[in-house]
């Protein structure tokens, strides 16, 4: 999970992630399935920027990157590691800046590997890719430069079946995607698509033990599948302007992606189709209230157990409403119901 605010923990609870003009809150279930905590902040009262990335390990740890602000209109970039959503979270911890100092350059995305170390990204003031990470050991080792030209706002970082981090960004004209050759190993730049992308609507997903796949609307208003060292598939139109939001569920026994959007009457989208099997269609079916127009759509699900809920914030209200998935063949949900 990269990039999508809807979390679960290895308890089954979960927990979700609100960005506020000058932090985070953060709210969980008191038991799976259960009634909410209240709102609490994230790493005390420490001032943040907007701009909120998350990713979460197989430990089901979830790490937090945002934007500290720093004298002269600067900013830095600030960790916390949130070890149950239900739980107080860490302090937030300064990682410094791509550029050693400077303003706020672009959201922070985050993959976190098969040892649990956090990997963060971030386009720096040249309009590269940069990157920091934590080490084995303890600590964050130095910012590095992962090269790119004219990298947009927008990163969708991944950690795929196999351990390898990979992060995609959008630039004029196409998609470029840095990975690691094997765990561990430095991250290049490996592959680039030539497409006309929407910036700010890409989304990643580990979707086979070899391949991570990279959702994005084109400017035909397309959403496309791309998995690198194959040709992208135009899979449905988008329901609305937005990102999608991206997991793999058991449905009926089979292995399925599942996508979900804020379509354009302002309801929640949702889409189903076998993993990696594009061909195969997908469909839209709306569902819930009509939402504000800043929130935002997101899903949890588990690739074993069948297991999916579709939450919807509002940043600006702090409305969160939720639905699950019944217990019964196919994408029938429950009524949605406000946190």
């Amino acid at each position: 999970m990269n990039g999508d605010w809807l979390i679960r923990g290895r308890d089954g609870r979960l927990g979700v992630y609100h960005p506020t003009d000058d932090g985070v809150l953060s709210r969980a279930e008191h038991r799976p399935g259960g009634g909410w905590t209240a709102p609490r902040r994230v790493g005390g009262e420490q001032k943040l920027r907007p701009g909120l990335g998350v990713g979460q390990g197989a430990d089901g740890y979830a790490h937090l990157v945002s934007w500290q602000p720093a004298a002269g209109g600067e900013a830095v970039l600030t960790h916390s590691t949130h070890y149950r959503p239900d739980l107080t979270a860490m302090d937030w911890t300064p990682l410094g800046h791509p550029n050693r100092k400077g303003p706020v350059t672009s959201d922070p995305a985050v993959a976190v590997d098969h040892q649990g170390r956090a990997h963060v990204f971030v386009v720096n003031g040249g309009q590269g890719l940069s990157m920091v990470a934590q080490r084995e050991k303890g600590g964050w080792a130095p910012w590095r430069d992962l090269n790119g030209s004219r990298v947009q706002n927008g990163l969708a970082a991944v950690t795929g079946e196999t351990g390898l981090v990979a992060v995609y960004g959008a630039v004029p004209g196409g998609i470029v995607h840095w990975t690691q050759e094997k765990p561990g190993k430095q991250i290049t730049i490996t592959e680039s698509l030539e497409a006309r992308v929407r910036p700010g609507t890409l989304a990643a997903l580990a979707t086979s033990e070899h391949h991570t796949t990279v959702f994005y609307t084109d400017i035909e208003g397309m959403i496309c599948a791309w998995r690198p060292g194959w040709a992208p598939v135009a899979l449905l139109p988008a329901a609305g302007p937005g990102p999608v939001s991206a997991v793999r569920c058991r449905l009926d026994g089979h292995d399925c992606t599942v996508l979900a959007q804020r379509a354009a009457t302002g309801r929640v989208a949702i889409a189903g189709y076998p993993t990696e099997a594009e061909s195969a269609g997908a469909w839209w079916a709306e569902s819930g209230p009509v939402l504000p127009a800043d929130a935002r759509v997101f899903l949890a699900g588990d690739a074993d157990l069948g297991m999916l809920t579709a939450a919807a914030l509002s940043p600006s209200t702090g409305r969160l409403v939720l639905t699950r998935r019944k217990d019964e063949p196919g994408l029938a949900l429950e009524p949605w119901r406000e946190v």
